[in-house]
């Protein structure tokens, strides 16, 4: 296996279960000195991380570059990579174990002068794997592998295999990779690496290297090592390292990891059956669990159809001339046999057997950042460490104090998890995922989606560079976003934020800005919008138990702004009306919450817009709604408004736009006035063709989203004023348009308004 002065050079895939079994095979057989893997060299001093009984694969180290852009590299072992079972066996025999390949600086310092990912240039060799693929005849590589290799477990059959394997695809690549140049370094470092073992006194067929099969025949072949005078020239960036749990959906080639597997759930089955010396346990079991799967979500599989699905992807794998089902076999007679030859009835099941839902953990103080470690301890504290799983998980809080348990910290759990979901939502850690939670009890009720991946873990460390724990990066970003911003409406969005983060400081530095900029504010979209968040962060206050007194001058004076400036920013056309109905949404809202802010200047200003003709009719409409809404609006005023708004030569756009917005709210009080839809009735009665259609824009965008039961309720007035029988009326109202109508809708909506 080893030459003359040369070590004995095994190579493999990353994530084989046959190279490592055949791996600890040939070691066990050797009992070598040092066993030397391809790994960043300077990940040797973690090894013993990987070697802790309490590290549950799989896991990942990375390194990452200490300053902006950061770039990171992933190093990920499952429990059958071989170059795990290497580190495994070296330490329980006591030998010395090293990872042999450039230091995780210089592939990041390569990474950042070359701009590109780690798993990028690999489409050479992807047209390479789809031609082997071709001749022989499988569905893909990952079938010609595991039939190839992956079911070889005598003699040297896997050794000698993947030697063949990796010397035709470097004969077959050389000089068209872009990384041929990277490959040369590589192996000359590793080559450097190995002379050095040598050279301190290790015999050479006492060294076993591992190594991927693509980099066997370079290591081989008589090349120098890398020189003194080269290494010094080599690039290198200052650089981290920290662990992490991983997943087997991260692992898999369909997350897009380039040296991936595409079904790691299935391959710990193969790893397994090595374990256990049966050939055909992967089969069994894959089988076994899929029926599992589906009987457990209410899939019905009998145990004869399981039965009957052994027995035919062992048929199946021997019409192909091999004795072991491949996985390919194995889905194809479970569509059969239990999808009754619909891929679409098992395809979920599908998905948990083969990549699986695993994800790995770490031994408490491990080497981590500051702010890993503080995630870490605030889920523990938090009772949130359960939420760490791929699946996403709801989490819902209730804010309020907790009178039935003993302690403080248990009577205000849910309001700490508050804070500390949303710092990490701020920073952009897509472990959480907040759900607005639309209800009267809004301020002291939240709805939380959590699930976690590698990728949140990679978006923690990042957040190293911003603070070192999760509350000093917060204030950080806050306050990067706070010194960027100008506008009123952004800054106050920041004081939400902090109010919701539990960061009085930062409520105070925000608000210091605010009071600042707040007299120069002139857009009355950006006032109501200012206006708005800070009714919700005095809202807040008390649920979370941070004072807003300082902000209750600061919304009295802006809302008093809006009051002034609101009337005469409603002259507008149709697209800034959605604007201006907006901001007089949330500042009736803010109305409506605070009784500090004048209710009677408010009801002036809408009374206004509601009856100036010479504003925006969908707003004036909108503000008749809120009048309605408020109960400050009789029937005989809305009957006046609608006599007046409706009446015969009102063009068509103004009278149908004005009932748009009055259908905007309360519609079942409106559905109640009979008279709104005589006067609508009478009003289209007096349009012609042309002004019909252009009322039936504004009248299709004002039904857009009403309901059935509500387009129902709509047809008994309609059918009671045309004297037809109401549930005709409702059944055509609610019919699907004829394709006719479609295409003359589809029309309207190119209609030119330009002469209006």
């Amino acid at each position: 296996m080893g030459g003359k002065e040369q070590p004995i050079i095994f190579g493999i895939r990353h994530l084989s279960p046959a190279g490592a079994w055949n791996l600890r095979k040939l070691l066990d057989q050797v009992m070598p000195q040092l066993v030397l893997v391809e790994g960043p060299s300077d990940f040797t001093e973690e090894l013993s991380v990987l070697a802790d009984r309490k590290t549950k694969l799989p896991v990942a180290v990375m390194a990452y570059t200490s300053d902006t852009p950061i770039h990171t590299i992933l190093y990920p072992l499952a429990e059958y990579s071989p170059e795990y079972q290497a580190v495994l066996w070296a330490n329980e025999h006591d030998k010395e174990c090293r990872f042999i390949d450039l230091p995780s600086s210089v592939f990041l310092a390569y990474m950042r002068a070359a701009g590109i990912e780690e798993d990028a240039g690999e489409e050479e060799r992807i047209s390479v794997y789809r031609r082997l693929d071709e001749l022989s005849g499988e569905d893909a590589h990952e079938t010609f592998w595991e039939r190839t290799m992956e079911h070889f477990s005598e003699g040297d059959g896997y050794f000698k295999g993947a030697e063949v394997f990796g010397k035709n695809l470097r004969e077959l690549t050389q000089g068209k990779d872009w990384d041929d140049a990277e490959t040369i370094v590589r192996e000359a470092y590793m080559k450097r690496q190995i002379k050095k073992a040598i050279d301190s006194g290790i015999a050479p067929e006492q060294i076993v290297v591992v190594t991927g099969a693509y980099h066997t025949q370079g290591l081989k072949e008589s090349t120098l090592e890398l020189s003194d005078q080269e290494l010094g020239q080599l690039p290198s960036v200052e650089s981290q390292k920290t662990w992490m749990p991983y997943s087997y959906y991260r692992l898999s080639s369909r997350s897009g990891y380039g040296a991936g597997n595409k079904a790691p759930a299935y391959y710990e089955l193969l790893w397994k059956g090595y374990q256990k010396g049966e050939a055909d346990y992967a089969a069994r079991s894959y089988l076994s669990k899929l029926a599992f799967w589906q009987r457990q979500n209410g899939n019905m599989v009998s145990s004869a159809e399981v039965i009957e699905a052994v027995r035919l992807s062992f048929s199946l794998a021997e019409l192909h001339g091999y004795r072991i089902p491949a996985l390919r076999d194995l889905r194809d007679a479970a569509m059969t046999c239990m999808g009754h030859g619909n891929f679409g009835e098992i395809a979920q099941a599908v998905a948990d057997t083969e990549i699986g839902t695993t994800i790995g953990s770490l031994p408490q103080g491990i080497s981590r950042t500051s702010v890993q470690n503080d995630f870490y301890r605030f889920l523990d504290e938090l009772h949130l460490r359960r939420y760490c799983s791929v699946t996403a998980d709801d989490l819902h809080l209730d804010l309020r104090e907790k009178l039935t348990v003993k302690s403080e910290k248990s009577a205000f759990l849910d309001r700490e998890r508050s804070f500390f979901l949303h710092r990490l939502r701020v920073l952009g850690i897509s472990f959480v995922n907040w759900q607005q939670v639309q209800q009267e009890n809004a301020t002291w009720a939240e709805h939380w989606v959590l699930r976690w991946t590698p990728e949140a873990e990679i978006e923690i460390v990042e957040t190293q560079l911003k603070g070192d724990t999760i509350l000093l990066a917060a204030a950080f970003q806050m306050k990067e976003e706070a010194k960027k911003e100008q506008g009123i409406a952004a800054i106050a969005k920041i004081i939400e934020e902090s109010f919701l983060c539990g960061m009085p400081e930062m409520v105070s530095f925000t608000t210091s800005i605010l009071q600042k900029i707040a007299v120069e504010a002139a857009a009355v979209e950006e006032i109501a919008k200012t206006v708005h968040s800070l009714s919700l962060v005095i809202q807040y206050g008390s649920i979370r138990n941070l004072s807003s007194d300082a902000l209750v001058p600061v919304l009295e004076q802006l809302f008093l702004r809006a009051c002034l400036l609101l009337p005469e920013s409603c002259i507008c056309d149709d697209n800034a009306s959605r604007e201006m109905i907006h901001a007089v949404s949330m500042l009736n809202e803010a109305a409506l919450r605070h009784e500090f802010l004048s209710e009677e200047q408010w009801l002036q200003v809408v009374t206004e817009i509601a009856q100036r003709d010479d504003l925006n009719t969908k707003v004036s409409g909108y503000a008749a709604a809120v009048l309605l809404e408020r109960g400050t609006f009789t029937n005989k005023e809305l009957e006046l408004q609608v006599q007046r708004r409706l009446s015969r030569g009102i063009p068509a756009d103004l009278g149908a736009g004005w009932f748009e917005g009055l259908s905007m709210k309360n519609r079942y009080a409106l559905i109640t006035h009979m008279s709104l839809w005589e006067s609508l009735d009478g009003y289209l009665d007096t349009l012609d063709d042309e002004e019909f259609k252009r009322a039936l824009l504004f009248l299709r965008r004002a039904f857009a989203d009403f309901t059935a039961r509500e387009k129902s309720d709509i047809a008994e007035n309609l059918g009671e004023l045309w004297q037809l029988n109401p549930q005709q009326v409702s059944e055509i109202v609610n019919a699907p348009l004829t394709q006719e109508a479609q295409e003359m809708l589809e029309e309207l909506d190119d209609f030119d308004f330009g002469d209006i």
